[in-house]
């Protein structure tokens, strides 16, 4: 088989969905004719750790290994947090703190550490590999980012040596729904640009994850971006056809939840139908799966809804799986930000292979609101549309209770991590035929 060297910050026991993509996609190479080497930290820092994720790697796959030095401790000294810790992805923050340090620390990241707190990974990652390519054959090289240190990984061993080179962005870079909350000097700015231009300017291909993200990036630089979204593994979803779903007419978050993607309109209607029909109350449980902003636990407590929460800070993968797949109802705000149209969080996929209801909260005519719908897998409802929020909720609630709540969705296979392997081997294919 030819091989791929696949640069990853985010592998097993990491968990979260920054590990899922790239672990599901070896899984499968393999049926397409690609042997994969992975690249990865001996000990970068976990927001989510999960051991079972280990039992996902392909056996016998090679596994490279470098130290890293990262930034978080001094982060966790300077806002009073505990050594062990776990930060939360993107901007989130799981409690309340000092807001200028919070701003500091905001600051510090944007303007100091480019691209990303990886950064100090770049250097001897790089000549690491340029001294393992120079003893063993590589076909070809895929770097995924975020972190987009691992591209520029890409970049320095590929000018060294002339192998083809897939840069896959699971995120935008300079186009990411927090880049403007980075508070940048225009000399950071201006970096940050810089180096995304190497990367778009000299990888083989470029790859991202929807439709949207792809003519954002096009209009970064003129030439093909092609589009493998995320999926969900089969594997991961073969319990019983009728399963025994929750008692409770739960909604369902799995994974983080920062405050951009707090969802106020959902909290003010479910209060509203408290009030409002007998016996919802009584029903109702909003259950988090992951890591929850402080601002939405307000929001929660504000409206009345403390008693209808069930947080559960994290569990397995698998477990994760099976909770979606008896909720009644599956919760998927997005952020109201200017990239909306292409984001589609890496947890719609897994939604899809629930075969549960989906609500979605954010831009009827978005890259996630055309999957759902296309799908036929739930309905979205704008940001601010609280009327037809309240309505969809009404009419999930009677189909509830009628023990009658279900989805005929159709045409979601092709969202298969499988299928989206194969997508990957003949881009391989293309590039070292």
């Amino acid at each position: 088989m030819k091989k791929v060297l696949i640069i990853t910050y985010y592998w097993p026991p990491m968990g979260g969905g920054g590990v899922q993509r790239w672990l599901k996609t070896t899984k499968y190479l393999r049926d397409f004719g690609w042997e994969p080497v992975i690249f990865t930290t001996e000990n970068g820092e976990a927001s989510v750790v999960d051991e079972s994720m280990l039992s996902e790697i392909p056996k016998n796959i090679e596994t490279l290994r470098v130290p890293i030095w990262e930034p978080f401790s001094l982060y966790k000294k300077l806002l009073g947090k505990h050594k062990d810790e776990k930060i939360a992805p993107g901007l989130g923050q799981e409690s309340k703190g000092n807001s200028a340090l919070q701003k500091l620390s905001v600051w510090v990241r944007g303007n100091v550490f480019i691209p990303d707190a990886r950064m100090f990974w770049i250097k001897p990652s790089s000549k690491f590999l340029i001294n393992y390519l120079a003893t063993h054959k590589i076909d070809a090289i895929i770097s995924t980012g975020p972190p987009h240190s691992t591209h520029l990984i890409a970049y320095n061993i590929t000018k060294k040596h002339k192998i083809p080179w897939i840069a896959d962005f699971r995120d935008p870079w300079t186009n990411i729904d927090f880049y403007h909350k980075l508070m940048l000097s225009k000399w950071a700015d201006k970096k940050h640009r810089k180096l995304e231009q190497k990367v778009l300017q000299h990888a083989t291909e470029i790859v991202t994850v929807s439709w949207s993200w792809a003519k954002d990036f096009k209009k970064l630089i003129d030439r093909d971006v092609e589009v493998i979204t995320n999926g969900f593994d089969p594997e991961d979803f073969k319990s019983p056809s009728n399963p025994i779903l929750d008692t409770k007419f739960t909604i369902t978050h799995a994974g983080s939840l920062n405050e951009d993607r707090n969802p106020k309109i959902l909290w003010e209607v479910l209060k509203e139908l408290k009030n409002e029909i007998v016996g919802f109350d009584e029903d109702l449980e909003i259950k988090f799966i992951g890591q929850l902003d402080i601002s939405a636990i307000d929001d929660i407590k504000h409206f009345g809804l403390e008693t209808n929460l069930n947080r559960i800070n994290h569990l397995p993968h698998q477990l994760v799986i099976d909770e979606l797949i008896k909720s009644q109802l599956l919760l998927l705000p997005l952020n109201d930000v200017p990239n909306i149209n292409g984001v589609v969080p890496g947890k719609l996929y897994e939604y899809l292979g629930a075969k549960r209801p989906i609500l979605c909260i954010g831009k009827p005519a978005g890259d996630s609101a055309k999957i759902i719908l296309e799908s036929k897998a739930g309905v979205v409802v704008d940001f601010n549309d609280d009327e037809g929020l309240k309505n969809s909720l009404t009419q999930y609630y009677e189909g509830y209770k009628k023990q009658n709540l279900h989805i005929n969705s159709e045409d979601f296979e092709k969202y298969s991590r499988k299928k989206l392997a194969g997508d990957f081997a003949t881009l391989l294919n293309k590039i070292t035929s």
